[in-house]
């Protein structure tokens, strides 16, 4: 048997958050102190939103990711993207990275989506030449062609969300991270977005895929990992879906 490339490597990961703030010295803040029965933790200021995650994803392959609110999905993808540094463990990505997880964040509201288009294809590294040859294919695919010289601070979230998909998918990266940007947008432009993703995912793009949707995840993905309070609970086929909807309705 053919054994598969390795495009990720997610090791032993812990993602530590620091939820107090830190008020500082005062005089009257140590006066207080002097009254209070017990003086707060310091570790009680921390979360924990990831712990000793563990798993590899193999080229081709479309991982879902399912959860609670809060589970740690979404940190997990931008630990995986490089957005965020883990507190212990490291994450090994062999191929280029497209994180579409907070999409129109690269965007100045100020400008308007042509220009925009330009920056937010900066801010993904991509260079003014591929942006000028892929320039209509962008507007064509976003359908905002008479808007291109509007400001986006006059934009619908879910306009901004179709700016930012088209100018993200522009190219087909060998890594794609995704987190619910297919519930954004009318149901005719989330059908488009979801079959430009088919496309990709036809094409061997690497895909990571969350979403509360456990049909998208059903239909899209082919192994889900299961994650709760920042630990993982399953690693498996598509029916551990099944199993997480049993779990939510205890």
């Amino acid at each position: 048997m053919e054994k598969k490339e390795i495009m990720i490597e997610v090791n032993d990961v812990s993602m530590r958050f620091n939820l107090g703030i830190d008020k500082g010295f005062s005089l009257k803040q140590g006066f207080v102190d002097l009254f209070k029965k017990e003086k707060k933790k310091k570790n009680k200021n921390e979360f924990w939103a990831l712990k000793d995650v563990d798993f590899k994803v193999q080229k081709g392959e479309v991982i879902g990711f399912i959860g609670s609110n809060g589970a740690g999905k979404s940190t997990l993808l931008k630990v995986v993207a490089g957005v965020m540094k883990p507190t212990k463990g490291n994450v090994d990505a062999y191929g280029n990275i497209c994180p579409m997880i907070e999409l129109g964040a690269g965007f100045d509201p100020q400008l308007t989506a042509r220009e925009n288009i330009y920056l937010n294809g900066a801010v993904m590294g991509y260079s003014k030449e591929l942006i000028d040859s892929k320039f209509e294919e962008i507007v064509e695919f976003s359908e905002l062609q008479e808007f291109l010289d509007v400001p986006v601070q006059n934009f619908s979230s879910g306009m901004v969300a179709r700016l930012a998909f088209s100018v993200a998918t522009i190219v087909e990266p060998e890594i794609l991270i995704v987190d619910e940007i297919l519930s954004v947008g009318d149901i005719a432009f989330q059908s488009k977005s979801e079959a430009k993703m088919l496309s990709m995912i036809n094409g061997g793009t690497t895909v990571l895929y969350v979403s509360h949707s456990l049909e998208s995840i059903k239909k899209l993905c082919t192994k889900v990992v299961w994650i709760e309070h920042g630990v993982v609970q399953k690693i498996g086929g598509v029916d551990i879906c099944d199993e997480y909807v049993k779990y939510m309705q205890r």
